[in-house]
């Protein structure tokens, strides 16, 4: 069975929590309960989930790999958002947390030049004009009045 990665992993930790949070998801898997077909869709997709039950060797890697997304370095798992999404309402909030990660990582204090900011910015998403607008239009940066800085909103 291919490990799949962090994504996987991820993933996994999804069903298990889901798992865990439904009373006919967790009859179904710890105690062989009837299965409606909805549950039975479900159950099936689980990966780490045999005839004979749980995978050990599945659930010990993704184990693995969610330590690792907890480690100073989890960045560096994940690649950059090559595409951000259209919609404003899943847009925004998504340009609030990077140009909120680079806040954090630049210093919130200081003023950044654009340059600066759009390098950062670039580590986590292709399109970083859309991010940097919409930080401005959101009230996150302010833009200095020649345009060549911008300023953390606290």
């Amino acid at each position: 069975m291919p490990d799949g990665g962090l994504a996987a992993a991820v993933g996994r930790a999804r069903q298990a929590v889901a798992v865990l949070a439904s009373p006919t998801l967790r009859a179904a898997v710890v105690r062989g309960g009837t299965l409606d077909d909805r549950t039975a869709a479900s159950v099936a997709a689980f990966d780490w989930l045999g005839d004979d039950g749980p995978d050990s060797a599945v659930l010990g890697r993704t184990a693995r790999d969610l330590q690792r997304l907890q480690g100073v370095a989890a960045l560096l798992e994940f690649g950059r958002i090559e595409r951000m999404p259209v919609p404003e309402d899943q847009r925004h909030p998504l340009s609030v947390r990077i140009v909120g990660i680079v806040g954090d990582r630049l210093g919130r204090a200081r003023t950044v030049s654009e340059r600066e900011l759009n390098a950062a910015i670039a580590m986590f998403c292709a399109d970083v004009a859309i991010v940097r607008r919409d930080a401005v239009d959101l009230g996150v940066l302010e833009r200095t009045d020649d345009g060549a800085a911008y300023r953390f909103v606290r």
